[in-house]
């Protein structure tokens, strides 16, 4: 193993960008690990070893970051790793999962010596090519002040958040919001555009007042009023499965969540065939059945 060699695992629709500003900008030589071969030949075009074994990452690299779509192929890979890795190596989990399964996986490396910090991530895939997204760390202080410099190379706002399972409690509740913001931006478009209204000219005119957000700047301007909704980005199914992990996390504090439920329930509807694999704010098309969703391959 050598400590200063980082392994990234995952190279998704977040995760290449992710692991190519760490090649970038941190100083440190990076293994990029995937299934996929395609994303692999980019890596090594940028100059980066490549691989596609967990044993691989776990003997050679001290830190390791981990971005898979959700907890079930998360605690796959974990379990790939663990029986390989030492005292003294460090992972870090960008992925969304469970607080429970995080809090899980986290006890389980430390009975090894493996510190483990979990730091999901928001914003957009554009965020993560300029290497502007946000992160909410859960970590210890000592472990967060290590990892730190790390992240910046793909995180401008970088938050620790509390103890492990801390920042997929934020980033959780991030994305509920942002669910039922987008729905409520969605209700609203329909219904301004059956009362006569330009649907450009409503959106423009509300964010300069107090129902302006990121949501109806971007989700609302960018994807709803055009009605394109590309595939390769974060899908109605990616989302669907955010809430199920806000609502998991809702009864596990007592919490009954009716305005989430329902926009959950907007979004399985969305979840068809056509649908289940395009951007979420597609659920637009759940709530005004005129839409003709566009869904273009992105990139």
């Amino acid at each position: 193993m050598t400590a200063d060699t980082i392994g990234f695992i995952g190279l998704g629709v977040m995760g290449e960008p992710m692991c190519h500003n760490l090649h970038k900008k941190s100083g440190q030589s990076v293994i990029a690990c995937d299934i996929d071969p395609g994303p692999l030949e980019r890596a090594r075009e940028a100059g980066m070893e490549t691989t596609d074994s967990l044993e691989k990452i776990a003997q050679r690299c001290g830190t390791i970051f981990i971005s898979m779509p959700s907890g079930v192929q998360l605690e796959k890979v974990c379990a790939g790793l663990m029986p390989h890795m030492k005292s003294g190596q460090t992972i870090v989990d960008t992925t969304t999962a469970p607080v429970a399964l995080t809090k899980e996986l986290a006890a389980r490396f430390q009975d090894k010596g493996i510190d483990y910090a979990d730091a999901p991530i928001a914003r957009t895939r554009q965020a993560a090519r300029d290497g502007t997204l946000a992160v909410m760390v859960g970590a210890s202080e000592a472990l967060f002040a290590r990892i730190e410099p790390l992240i910046a190379c793909y995180g401008n706002d970088i938050t620790l958040c509390g103890d492990v399972g801390s920042g997929q409690v934020v980033k959780i509740l991030n994305n509920m919001i942002v669910a039922e913001t987008v729905n409520a931006v969605a209700e609203a478009l329909t219904i301004g555009r059956r009362a006569g209204l330009d649907g450009a000219l409503l959106l423009d005119t509300l964010a300069k007042g107090s129902a302006d957000s990121f949501v109806l700047r971007n989700h609302g301007v960018k994807a709803m009023l055009p009605g394109v909704f590309p595939l390769r980005a974060f899908s109605v199914n990616y989302m669907l499965k955010d809430m199920r992990y806000a609502i998991e996390l809702a009864e596990e504090t007592g919490v009954e969540i009716k305005s989430a439920r329902t926009t959950n329930e907007i979004l399985q509807a969305a979840a068809t065939e056509q649908l289940a694999d395009a951007y979420w704010p597609a659920l637009l098309a759940v709530i005004d059945p005129t839409v003709e969703p566009q869904t273009p391959d992105g990139d």
